[in-house]
């Protein structure tokens, strides 16, 4: 499976919004119809195509509340080493 660009997902957003139909779309920019039907579904659901954001499905390791602690513990002195 290839992952498209940017530029062709623009082309099936473009496409979608002149009126034009999956099985219209994906001949035209040779992109299979499940990514063309994907993407137009995406766009239509939530205003974004499919690609905008990944997520690995990791949590992350630091919490908001963790990443304000460590700027704050760097900004009062930041020649502190990590203790052994």
């Amino acid at each position: 499976m290839v992952e498209l660009s940017h530029f062709q997902r623009g082309q099936i957003v473009g496409a979608h919004l002149c009126g034009a139909s999956v099985t219209k779309t994906d001949p035209l920019l040779v992109i299979s119809r499940a990514a063309v039907s994907k993407d137009m579904t995406a766009y239509t659901n939530h205003g974004k195509t499919s690609s905008d954001e990944r997520n690995s499905g990791w949590k992350p390791k630091l919490s908001e509340k963790d990443h304000h602690t460590l700027k704050r513990i760097v900004s009062k002195n930041y020649r502190n080493t990590a203790a052994r």
